[in-house]
C-alpha cells in the first residue's frame, strides 16, 4: 500500500468516565413512573503524541425527571483511539466530528442502558443520533459566532 494512500481504522473502544446517581431514593421508586428525559450530547477530540492517533471522546448526559425532581442522571463517556493518516485537512473534521462520534455511539448507548437498568428503573434506549447534522450545525453556530465577533472588532473605536 503506498504511504499516501487514506488509512483510517479504529484501535480501541473504552469507557473513560461514567456516573449514575438516584439523588431521591428510595422514594422515587415509590411514585408513578411518568419521566421527562433529557439527553445532552458533546463530542470532543484530540490528536495523540505520534500525530497518527486521535482520542475521540462522546460525552452523553441523561436525566430523568419525575414529579419535578430528579430520578436518575446518567453521564458516560465513550472514547476510542483512531488510526487516521493520510487524509486531507478537509475530510479529519467531519471524520472526528461526526463519523467518530458515530462509531462510538452503540457503546455508549449499552453502557447508559445497562447503568439504568441496574438502578431498577425501565430499560432507556437511546434513539440514533444524526452526528452529520450536529457537525453541519457546530460549523454553523461557529461561523456565526467568528461573524458576530469579527463584526464587533470593526465597532470598536480605534
Amino acid at each position: 500500500m503506498a504511504d499516501n494512500q487514506p488509512q483510517f481504522a479504529l484501535q480501541r473502544v473504552y469507557l473513560k468516565d461514567t456516573s449514575f446517581e438516584v439523588p431521591g431514593a428510595p422514594k422515587v421508586f415509590l411514585q408513578q413512573w411518568n419521566p421527562e428525559v433529557n439527553i445532552d450530547l458533546a463530542t470532543a477530540h484530540q490528536p495523540l503524541e505520534d500525530g497518527k492517533h486521535y482520542e475521540v471522546q462522546l460525552a452523553i448526559t441523561v436525566t430523568a425527571k419525575n414529579e419535578g425532581a430528579t430520578a436518575f442522571l446518567v453521564e458516560v463517556k465513550q472514547a476510542g483511539i483512531f488510526q487516521i493518516e493520510g487524509v486531507a485537512e478537509a475530510e479529519l473534521g467531519p471524520l472526528l466530528g461526526a463519523y467518530c462520534p458515530n462509531v462510538l455511539f452503540p457503546f455508549a448507548r449499552e453502557a447508559i442502558s445497562d447503568l439504568v437498568g441496574k438502578g431498577s428503573f425501565p430499560q432507556l434506549l437511546l434513539q440514533p443520533v444524526n452526528f452529520d447534522a450536529l457537525y453541519a450545525d457546530s460549523l454553523r453556530r461557529k461561523a456565526e459566532a467568528d461573524a458576530g465577533a469579527e463584526a464587533a472588532d470593526t465597532t470598536r473605536p480605534q
